[in-house]
């Protein structure tokens, strides 16, 4: 890991060249200012404001002795990833941050070798009640419409004692009401909890020998060789916010001593970077995809454990926006708080050969929770039994009302105003073909009868509700569309693939009763065939069985038959026909949630796959010093779409898996060396190739799988 070690040897201008930090909870942007000081934001991902925006916590600034820190020569900072921790040294003083991997608790330690004085400073930017206007309504995405102002209220400063700085942000009020009474579920609203009154999150600011100077001040009462700050934080549901100020102090109290905690948070980190690895070398580009790949992995980690999924447009690690036409503080992302499924997905694949199982929990449990809502929705909207979860969403299931539709005059509630996601019901399919390979990969039982049959049950069984049968008593998906792309469509391909590779899976559960087998065996009798046709270099997958309006978008919906539904890829039939359906895919490229590079892997096209993988992991945003901060491409920086999809290509790239046989190196460069560790399912795939030698792989486990080495190309 200290091939991938970030070493700054200057400071940097603004939170642009911060580096991230995290538990996967909470998280910080690091960073020295220039002839300046010490500062990081918090960001936790549970932070959720009365507009269901997710917001920073806050801003902290630390001061060390009487020169700047950012002037003081030597000076070095260093992200250690190994160790999930940043160091800094500014002359003769060391300090070294760390987000405890236990404990929502961020710790900064000072070390120097005479008595300093340690100031640190809490920084609040939301003072006063302020209206989002303009472009800034975008970071509170589904209220861009609203008939009414989108107020962004102050957060609250709190006594917490001697030594002590307390603050946090307290919906007083909530849109979710609204919201859910637009949509046509007020009535089920009346009987449910909101999710957004009454929750608190913030921090509480404590270290021994610190005493206030000022609201959001302290000081070392005497200066010393060695101070310890610590940021407890924590988010709740409270009426009051001394009650969760309480909850804070008693949190931070129970934990161990810091010393404990840091063996422990290591070991952790010890233990994620054991679990698997790709380390690439041997060309400029092949170092640059194993950095892409590490760095994006460490982002992960880093945002990927908390009570809520990463968000795809910046995960908790946005900063103050320079870009042209937004000029807006941390809190700002487009496309705001929703979750489109689109995206989000991107970051959540990847988890599943390195390892991290326990990262896709968030993203499993927000629809999990989120089942009874969307079975009460689409008994409401469509009179029919089953479940729907729309494209973009809210962390509780409802559509983002700006695509929803705010003026609901004669509409029926089933009807929504943003065609783009109207029809878009795919990515049920998908969430459940990701529990089934997390299943597969894991062999969790429990998980399987408790969260990803119940899902399945009535994400599946939407489909044979909600549509007919055509004159061979095949299901007739129509009206129907293909992604974004094609919005008018009858048998969309990848609602096809994905209910042929999800019943084929759900199917050959241990888990599944006499019932479902028999109702899903005569659903996957009854599914259309695979939309093909002719094309001048011979047959292809198209989007659809029809298509009756002109594309709206650019995705490839034919290609989701090779991925997400991996129906079509090395060592399995109709390679070919799945080869030429990409060669004349109708929107090329490797940027944000476009998957062409994972799909090239898949499909054994080694040049290309390499080409486009070198250049999604070049390009990070060019105003972000952390080389691992991508985009904004179609969303925001950090673009979490972006380097995920980087990470599964790689993956794809040296070992693929189907039908009882592991491939390595089926779309490998000859020019790149490398050493790797992988998760197939229930088991752990080793392997290494030099050039010019022989790739060599080894299988533990894998639940009685063949093992085929490839030869690179």
């Amino acid at each position: 890991m200290d091939t991938y070690q970030l070493v700054w040897d200057r400071p940097s201008r603004d939170s642009a060249g911060s580096m991230p930090l995290g538990n996967g909870e909470l998280g910080l942007n690091v960073w020295a200012e220039e002839g300046g000081d010490l500062l990081f934001y918090l960001s936790r991902t549970d932070a959720w404001c009365e507009n269901a925006r997710l917001l920073k916590l806050g801003r902290v600034r630390v001061k060390v002795g009487e020169s700047p820190l950012g002037a003081a020569r030597p000076f070095a900072q260093v992200l250690d990833l190994k160790q999930g921790e940043i160091r800094l040294q500014a002359g003769e003083v060391r300090l070294c941050l760390w987000v405890d991997a236990h404990r929502p608790v961020a710790r900064v330690e000072v070390e120097a070798p005479f008595p300093v004085a340690v100031q640190v400073e809490l920084e609040l930017w939301r003072q006063t009640a302020r209206a989002l206007e303009g472009r800034e309504r975008l970071s509170a995405y589904g209220l861009c419409d609203a008939p009414f102002p989108v107020i962004a209220d102050p957060d609250d400063l709190l006594e917490a004692g001697p030594g002590r700085l307390a603050w946090c942000h307290h919906n007083r009020r909530s849109v979710w009401p609204q919201i859910m009474a637009i949509q046509g579920m007020g009535e089920w609203a009346a009987r449910a909890q909101d999710p957004l009154l009454h929750r608190t999150f913030g921090g509480l600011i404590a270290g021994e020998g610190l005493v206030r100077t000022g609201p959001q001040a302290l000081r070392s009462e005497a200066p010393r060789r060695r101070q310890l700050i610590e940021i407890h934080t924590h988010t709740g549901q409270y009426l009051e916010p001394a009650a969760w100020l309480a909850a804070l102090v008693g949190q931070a109290a129970a934990g161990p001593p810091a010393e404990e905690a840091q063996v422990a948070h290591r070991r952790w980190w010890a233990g994620f970077w054991s679990r698997s690895h790709i380390h690439v070398s041997g060309t400029p580009e092949a170092e640059t995809v194993s950095r892409g790949y590490a760095l994006q992995r460490f982002v992960t980690a880093c945002g990927g454990r908390g009570a809520y999924p990463i968000k795809f447009n910046g995960s908790i690690f946005t900063v103050d926006s320079r870009e042209p036409d937004e000029p807006y503080d941390a809190d700002y992302r487009r496309w705001g708080g929703p979750y489109w499924f689109q995206n989000t997905r991107l970051a959540y694949w990847p988890l599943l050969g390195s390892g991290d199982f326990e990262m896709l929990h968030p993203l499993f449990r927000m629809f999990a929770d989120g089942l009874p809502f969307a079975r009460a929705c689409t008994q409401r909207y469509f009179g029919h039994e089953g479940a729907f979860f729309p494209e973009t969403m809210y962390f509780w299931g409802a559509y983002a009302t700006d695509n929803y539709g705010w003026q609901r005059e004669g509409k029926h509630p089933s009807q929504v105003d943003n065609t783009y996601i109207g029809r878009y019901w795919q990515n049920n399919l998908e969430l459940v073909a990701l529990m089934l390979d997390y299943v597969r990969y894991t062999g969790d039982a429990r998980f399987a009868a408790q969260t990803l049959l119940p899902l399945a049950e009535e994400l599946v069984g939407f489909y044979p509700a909600h549509y007919g049968r055509d004159a061979q008593g095949r299901l007739r998906l129509d009206p129907a569309q293909s992604l974004e792309t094609d919005q008018q469509v009858v048998n969309p391909a990848p609602d096809i693939a994905g209910l042929q590779w999800v019943l084929e899976a759900l199917l050959m559960l241990p888990q599944i009763s006499a019932a479902q087998q028999e109702k899903w065996r005569q659903l996957r009798a009854s599914l259309p065939p695979l939309p093909v046709g002719p094309s001048p270099e011979g047959e292809v997958l198209l989007t659809a069985g029809e298509v009756l309006a002109p594309p709206a978008n650019s995705e490839n919906p034919e290609l989701y038959a090779i991925f997400p539904y991996r129906l079509f890829g090395v060592g399995r039939p109709g390679l070919e026909l799945a080869r030429r359906t990409w060669a004349q895919r109708r929107y090329p490229g490797n940027n944000g949630w476009r998957q062409d590079d994972t799909q090239a892997a898949m499909l054994g096209l080694t040049g290309e796959a390499a080409r486009m993988l070198a250049g999604r992991f070049a390009d990070h945003h060019p105003g972000s010093r952390f080389p691992a901060f991508w985009g904004p491409n179609f969303d925001w920086t950090p673009d979490q779409c972006h380097g995920g999809n980087g990470m599964r290509a790689l993956q794809a790239m040296l070992v693929q898996e189907e039908a009882g046989r592991v491939h390595l190196f089926p779309a490998w460069p000859a020019a790149w060396e490398v050493e790797f560790r992988l998760h197939v399912p229930e088991g752990v795939v080793e392997g290494s190739y030099r050039p010019g030698g022989t790739p060599t792989g080894r299988l533990s486990g894998g639940a009685g799988q063949a093992l085929q080495v490839g030869a690179p190309q």
